[in-house]
């Protein structure tokens, strides 16, 4: 397949993107690409061939490279890779991840497959993953979209009073 860019070249980079809940698919050659901004997602985790170089002759003496303490992974494998070894590497590499899962994804915020559902959430100052609680006036709100979706005008219209009070008392 040519680049849908240039139209010259092979498309060897296929990038996939949702906004809005628009999808966008782009098959682009390597130099059309990285024009575009979709180098290498690993670039920032420091890949050059100085570390390279460093790692085949040993780094630096007495340097130890952080690693997973429950499978033994290290950032250096993850990046290569692009796979996590397990779900304390979250845990264990979130610095270094969440810039990286913030540029892919365009949040850190998780939603899952039905936004407002069980989603998670990164909380900036400890870096941690919680739970997002759903409000009772969210709970509503949810209750009426999904009893307009169901036709049920009847309990649509009670919801709809239900919110309307909870927001004046807020």
């Amino acid at each position: 397949m040519l680049c849908q860019n240039c139209g010259k070249k092979t498309a060897t980079t296929y990038i996939k993107t949702i906004v809005n809940g628009r999808l966008a698919q782009y098959h682009l050659c390597p130099d059309c690409a990285r024009e575009m901004g979709y180098g290498n997602i690993f670039s920032d985790f420091g890949l050059d061939f100085g570390n390279m170089l460093g790692g085949l002759i040993g780094g630096i003496p007495g340097e130890q490279t952080p690693r997973c303490e429950k499978c033994g992974t290290t950032f250096e494998e993850i990046s290569k890779t692009g796979k996590l070894g397990c779900a304390e590497c979250y845990r264990t590499f979130r610095r270094k991840l969440l810039p990286i899962v913030q540029r892919i994804h365009g949040t850190t915020k998780h939603k899952g497959k039905a936004p407002g559902s069980s989603a998670l959430r990164v909380a900036d100052p400890h870096h941690q993953i919680i739970a997002v609680k759903e409000t009772p006036l969210e709970e509503k709100k949810r209750l009426l979209k999904q009893a307009i979706e169901a036709q049920d005008f009847e309990q649509a219209a009670v919801l709809r009073d239900e919110i309307k009070e909870m927001e004046q008392h807020e």
